[in-house]
């Protein structure tokens, strides 16, 4: 890979860390500012509060999926880049600033909601315009691993996030966190989203993207609309599906991970947030390996190890980390279920992408996949929470493990995409005949 290249992949993850940054910091915050926003009491009713907004947040996310996706099929990836960290800003600044529910009753709670609201306009947008930006950036057999650097990003976001409460716990007490602690993440959040801002303002665009910007694809007037998606809408609907599996399992082992930790298996929290660290951080590293893997041997055997993992490990790895009762095990159990997941976030980007053809490809990714997200990812909390406070916290394991075979008799009757040629796709004679093939074309 060119420099060129890598500097396109090293500004696209360094924007997408930071809204992953904010995005997460939510949930992993949510135990300390829970009893900010809502009425004292039962704490799991708090967390299932504050869950219900996080939830909230992925339901924007089709809504920008739509919106943001267009604008990166109409006027480039860098524009829908840019405008994604704005939206991040302005919602982090909005969190920071909140007032508690002592000084304005629930009108802190509805701040809150603003604000994810805002974060899932722009994380609706950010998934797809990064994962075209990074697929369509990259040389052409080294796909996988260049989109691999999402997840990486993602993490990267995450575990900052993570460090930052480590550190946090470890120098305020447990008053100053619950108080006013919390803030001080979302307050990084803004400040960090506006350096962004100025990268990407300077970003380079995608050749992929130039090449096409006025020829081939859909008509120019239909570039990013519905009416181009419903062309190809065999691929969005499976991009639903395939994603199904892997966003549950996903953030059953990031952002819930903590909290069943704390609340389930009964370890601190100071413990709790220092396996979910050490877990991703080892998780992060594993990214690139299996794209560059994925690049090699292909993206369906990875896809398919997952979601056999996930399938029949899910039951028995929650069933012991409820019953670990120390970091070592713990610390084992998770990075054993990311190891499993890794499968699946390391290379969705780029299959996703390169289902589409460039015209609809930043929209296509994004309107499905945010649907996917707001019916499967962003409930996957709230769904745990359900079942813990119903007395069936297993059932939730078999939730987890059934969405996870659904995707697996996906990805067993997907075709491999791979070797598909980004500047063909979905142009020519097989386009032609038959729209719900065109992906396909080049593919082995």
């Amino acid at each position: 890979m060119g420099r060129q290249h890598w500097k396109k992949i090293w500004v696209g993850s360094a924007g997408n860390m930071v809204e992953w940054f904010d995005w997460f910091v939510y949930a992993s915050f949510a135990t300390y500012f829970a009893g900010s926003f809502f009425p004292s009491g039962n704490p799991t009713a708090q967390l299932m509060n504050t869950a219900g907004i996080f939830a909230v947040g992925f339901f924007m996310r089709p809504v920008g999926g739509w919106l943001l996706g267009r604008v990166g099929d109409r006027k480039g990836r860098k524009a829908a880049l840019t405008l994604t960290v704005t939206l991040m800003s302005a919602s982090a600044v909005l969190i920071a600033v909140a007032p508690t529910y002592t000084v304005a009753g629930y009108g802190g709670a509805a701040v809150l909601l603003v604000a994810r609201l805002l974060q899932g306009l722009s994380v609706g947008g950010e998934y797809a315009a990064s994962a075209t930006y990074l697929t369509e950036a990259s040389a052409p057999d080294r796909r996988g691993f260049a989109s691999s650097f999402q997840y990486v990003s993602m993490t990267a976001g995450q575990l900052v996030g993570l460090g930052l409460q480590i550190v946090l716990q470890r120098t305020l007490s447990e008053e100053a966190l619950h108080s006013w602690g919390w803030r001080i993440p979302f307050i990084i959040g803004a400040l960090g989203a506006a350096v962004v801002f100025y990268l990407r303002r300077n970003m380079l665009e995608t050749e992929v993207y130039e090449a096409a910007d006025g020829s081939g694809g859909p008509a120019e007037e239909q570039r990013g609309t519905l009416t181009a998606l419903w062309r190809h809408r065999r691929e969005a609907f499976l991009v639903i599906a395939l994603t199904m599996g892997g966003t549950v399992a996903y953030y059953t082992y990031t952002t819930y991970l903590t909290k069943y930790l704390s609340n389930s298996a009964g370890l601190p929290k100071q413990t709790a947030t220092l396996v979910s660290f050490c877990a991703l951080l080892v998780f992060m590293c594993l990214q690139p390996l299996a794209g560059l893997l994925s690049d090699r041997i292909g993206r369906r055997p990875l896809l398919i190890t997952f979601a056999v993992g996930s399938t029949f490990l899910t039951v028995p790895i929650m069933t012991m980390l409820r019953d670990a009762g120390s970091f070592w095990p713990a610390f084992g159990l998770a990075l054993l279920a990311l190891v499993v997941v890794t499968g699946y976030t390391s290379i969705n980007a780029c299959v996703k992408a390169e289902l589409f053809p460039t015209g609809v490809r930043a929209l296509g990714v994004a309107l499905p996949y945010a649907i996917a997200n707001a019916l499967f990812g962003g409930t996957a909390e709230y769904v745990a929470l359900w079942f813990k406070k119903g007395g069936a916290e297993s059932g939730y394991y078999w939730y987890v493990a059934g969405c996870a075979a659904v995707s697996l008799v996906v990805y067993l009757t997907m075709r491999e995409t791979r070797d598909i040629d980004l500047h063909r796709v979905g142009s020519g004679p097989a386009a032609a005949a038959d729209p719900d093939e065109q992906a396909t074309v080049g593919a082995r």
